[in-house]
């Protein structure tokens, strides 16, 4: 006859799990669709309504919707957030020889863009308290040939866009906002996306705001705003986009490049809209209730967030984990521990930029010693990185631990993710030792 497992003791000394979340069990804590009728609807009606390339009037409404929203004179959808950074970048002007400062801790679209214009990646150092990017160290990285900084809005949380745009007035850097995880955040009652020269998202399968594919570059900037309609709307109506004559001889062609947005990715991404206040609500009262609980748990704490910065789309969950106080069970241990209880903990997703190989050790993009990227070997004078460049982001990033963001949580799930938390805390060293006599 079996014994009743002890559910004080974590999984991993014997005892029996605080929850089973699965991808078969998701529902029991997190009851969101993603996609419903809404989003099916829309698009059974544009497609018999032909509405299947260019700028549709759905399209050309949705672009309205956010330029009110977001309180931009200029807003142009795009193929995807990246197809939004290279717009914005070509926008201010982006080009051979200049460079683009950005933090190595993001996503690799957020920088991919400079290089394809020829343009040199200079990555600096975060705040290991917010996990963005440090304007002081940004600063200590301008040079003669710095053209633009990226204000990443990772995960969610908001930049310190008071110290950016003080940075942006002193030097004339434009700053352009990377507002892919950060739908529907804002930074002193301004929306995330307005404040900088220009803002950029992306509507990727798995963001807040959805279209399966799509991104959005909004401005103030006239100037910024034709040159990305320039780069990548070809073919959109003339005079519908254009605002001055200073392209106007090379309209609707412009570049002949296409960075047009599926309309049927906006239509769904235009309901998906209309329920982000509401999504984000949800998702906020969850992350606000695990982390006051986690307060008062040794070994973890949460994400700081600037003041007046409201964050928004929470596109990751992240909590800061702190070995020493945790009997010196690594952080790789500290999620394996707590998915045995159930919960689906993860280590940090990104790399740091500067350890790829791509900007560790440079690439010849266009061949015979022509890119940005080139190494004296290669016929540049790319330098590249190594481990140990920016201490400040790898120490913090190696003690990323990353919560599940639920949506439509049940009631009591941010009580059970704490239990979760505070278990495996409270057995600590015992897992530690359990770890170590593993690793021999």
């Amino acid at each position: 006859m079996s014994r009743t497992k002890d559910r004080n003791l974590p999984v991993a000394l014997g005892g029996a799990p605080v929850f089973v979340q699965t991808a078969e069990s998701q529902g029991k804590l997190d009851q969101w669709r993603q996609v419903t009728e809404d989003e099916a609807q829309m698009v059974h009606e544009m497609t018999l309504r032909n509405e299947l390339s260019g700028g549709t009037p759905i399209v050309r409404e949705f672009e309205q919707t956010w330029r009110e929203r977001h309180g931009t004179r200029f807003a142009i959808s795009v193929i995807n957030g990246t197809a939004a950074i290279h717009s914005a970048m070509f926008g201010v002007g982006i080009g051979p020889g200049d460079e683009v400062i950005c933090p190595s801790y993001t996503w690799i679209c957020s920088i991919s863009p400079a290089p394809m214009l020829m343009a040199k990646p200079v990555f600096c150092e975060i705040d290991p308290e917010t996990l963005l990017i440090d304007p002081e160290d940004a600063r200590r990285r301008i040079t003669e040939r710095t053209k633009a900084i990226l204000a990443v809005h990772l995960w969610g949380n908001v930049c310190d866009m008071d110290g950016l745009m003080k940075l942006s007035e002193e030097t004339g850097v434009p700053i352009i906002e990377d507002c892919a995880h950060a739908h529907g955040a804002t930074y002193k009652g301004r929306p995330c996306g307005s404040i900088g020269q220009v803002g950029a998202w992306s509507f990727q399968g798995s963001k807040p705001v959805s279209g399966g594919e799509g991104g959005m570059v909004a401005t103030n900037d006239v100037d910024v705003f034709e040159r990305a309609c320039l780069i990548g709307q070809v073919n959109r109506v003339v005079g519908l986009d254009l605002v001055t004559d200073n392209y106007k001889h090379l309209q609707p062609l412009g570049l002949g490049i296409k960075f047009r947005a599926h309309p049927l990715g906006i239509g769904i991404a235009s309901v998906q809209l209309k329920k982000l206040d509401e999504l984000n609500a949800r998702r906020r009262t969850h992350i606000h209730a695990v982390e006051a609980g986690i307060e008062k748990i040794r070994g973890v704490r949460p994400v700081k967030k600037y003041e007046g910065a409201e964050s928004a789309g929470f596109y990751g969950f992240p909590i800061h984990y702190l070995p020493e106080e945790m009997g010196g069970l690594s952080r790789d241990g500290f999620v394996d521990a707590l998915r045995k209880e159930g919960l689906r903990a993860n280590a940090n997703p990104y790399p740091l930029l500067h350890t790829l190989p791509l900007f560790a050790e440079g690439f010849d993009i266009f061949t015979r010693g022509r890119g940005p990227l080139c190494t004296p070997e290669m016929g540049g004078d790319y330098q590249g990185y190594k481990p140990g460049d920016f201490p400040v982001s790898e120490k913090a990033c190696a003690q990323l631990v990353f919560l599940p963001v639920l949506s439509d949580p049940v009631d009591d799930a941010a009580d059970q993710v704490i239990a979760a938390i505070r278990k495996v805390a409270d057995h600590a060293e015992a897992l530690a030792e359990q770890h170590a006599q593993a690793a021999d």
